[in-house]
C-alpha cells in the first residue's frame, strides 16, 4: 500500500512545469500570437495611462468601459442586421472593413460615451469637493461593480433578454482567418494583421494628437501642472472629459480587435482580467507614458505567452504578474517611466 503510493507520488506531474524546448520549437508563433494580445492590452492601458497621467487617478472602471465596447460593437453589428451564427460572414473585402468600420465606432461610442459620463457622474463631484485620493480608488472599484451589474441584470431588461445577462452573447464573425503569410514557423493571418496593424495606428495616431495639436499640449499642460495651466486659460475640466473621451474610445476599439481574436464569448465580467493586465502593461512602461503603454501591452503579451509554454497554461496570468514585479523592482518607474506632463515627441 505504501509503496503503491510512493510510487503514486514519483509519478504525479509537477506543479510547475518547465519546458524550455517547447519554448523554441514554437517561438515564432508564441511571438506573434504575444503580439496580437499584446496590442490589444495596450489600446486598454493608453486609456489608464492618460487619465493618470492628467489626474494621478487609477480608474479601475476602465476594465468595464472596455466590456461595454464590445456589448457596444456587437449591438452596432445587429443593428445592421447580423447574427452570431458560428460561421464567418462572406461579403468580400470592401464590404467586410466597412462594417468592421462600423461594429468598431458603435463600440467606441459606446465605451467614449460611458468613460465621459463615468467621468460626470462619478469623479467629477469629488473633485469638486476635495475629495482625497483613497475616496477616488475607492469610487473607481464600485464603479467598476455597478457598470457590471447593470450589463448583468438591467441590461437584458432593457433589451428583451438581447444583451447582457448572465449568459455570453457569441461575437459575431465578420472575418475568417486566413493565413497570409509565415514568420518562421509561424503564420501570420489576416486576423493578426487587423489587429496588429490597427492598434499601432491608433497608438501612433494618439501620440501624435497628444504631442502636436492644441487640445495635447492642454493634456500636457495640464498632468505636468493643473494650476499654472489653468492661470494660462486652459479649461482643466475640459481637458480631463477629453482624456476619459480618448481612453474610453481606444477602449471601444480593442473591444472589436479582442472579439476578432478571442471569440468566446460577450459577457458582463470579460472585461476584469483583461483591464487589470493592461493596468499592468501600462505600469510596466511607465505608468502616465503613453510609448510606455503600447511597449508594456506588447511585452507583457508576448512574455505570457512565454511563459505559458515554458510553466503551464495555468500559469499564464502568474507569469504576467510576476514580470511586472520583477521589471519594477529595477526600474520602479517602469521601462520608460517619462510622465505624460514631460512627454516629448
Amino acid at each position: 500500500m505504501t509503496g503503491g503510493l510512493l510510487h503514486t507520488m514519483v509519478v504525479a506531474e509537477p506543479l510547475i512545469g518547465f519546458d524550455v524546448a517547447a519554448l523554441g520549437r514554437n517561438f515564432w508563433a508564441l511571438t506573434v500570437d504575444g503580439l496580437t494580445y499584446g496590442s490589444v492590452y495596450a489600446l486598454v492601458a493608453v486609456g489608464y495611462t492618460l487619465v493618470y497621467g492628467v489626474l494621478r487617478l487609477i480608474n479601475f472602471a476602465h476594465s468595464e468601459v472596455f466590456m461595454l465596447g464590445m456589448f457596444g460593437q456587437y449591438a452596432a453589428l445587429m443593428l445592421l442586421g447580423f447574427g452570431p451564427n458560428g460561421d464567418a460572414y462572406d461579403m468580400g473585402i470592401v464590404m467586410t472593413v466597412l462594417y468592421l468600420g462600423a461594429a468598431m465606432i458603435g463600440g467606441m461610442a459606446i465605451s467614449g460615451g460611458v468613460a465621459v459620463g463615468l467621468e460626470r457622474v462619478a469623479y467629477r463631484p469629488l473633485r469638486k469637493r476635495g475629495a482625497p485620493s483613497l475616496v477616488f480608488l475607492i469610487t473607481a472599484i464600485g464603479a467598476s461593480f455597478v457598470l457590471q451589474e447593470f450589463v448583468h441584470f438591467v441590461l437584458p431588461r432593457l433589451t428583451g433578454g438581447t444583451l447582457g445577462g448572465v449568459n455570453a452573447q457569441q461575437p459575431i464573425r465578420l472575418v475568417e482567418p486566413e493565413v497570409q503569410f509565415q514568420i518562421g514557423s509561424a503564420n501570420v493571418t489576416n486576423v493578426t494583421l487587423i489587429i496588429v496593424v490597427s492598434a499601432l495606428l491608433l497608438a501612433l495616431a494618439t501620440d501624435q494628437f497628444i504631442n502636436r495639436t492644441k487640445f495635447g499640449r492642454g493634456i500636457r499642460a495640464v498632468a505636468q501642472d493643473p494650476v499654472t495651466a489653468t492661470l494660462m486659460g486652459v479649461s482643466r475640466e475640459r481637458i480631463i472629459m477629453l482624456t476619459f473621451l480618448i481612453g474610453g474610445i481606444l477602449a471601444g476599439a480593442a473591444a472589436l480587435l479582442y472579439t476578432l481574436r478571442v471569440p468566446n464569448g460577450i459577457v458582463y465580467s470579460g472585461g476584469f482580467i483583461l483591464g487589470i493586465k493592461a493596468f499592468c502593461a501600462a505600469v510596466l512602461g511607465g505608468i502616465g507614458n503613453l510609448r510606455g503603454a503600447l511597449l508594456g501591452g506588447l511585452l507583457l503579451g508576448v512574455m505570457e505567452n512565454y511563459g505559458q509554454v515554458v510553466f503551464g497554461t495555468e500559469w499564464r496570468d502568474v507569469v504576467a504578474f510576476v514580470l511586472l514585479i520583477l521589471v519594477l523592482m529595477v526600474r520602479p518607474t517602469g521601462i520608460l517611466g517619462e510622465s505624460l506632463g514631460r512627454a516629448r515627441a
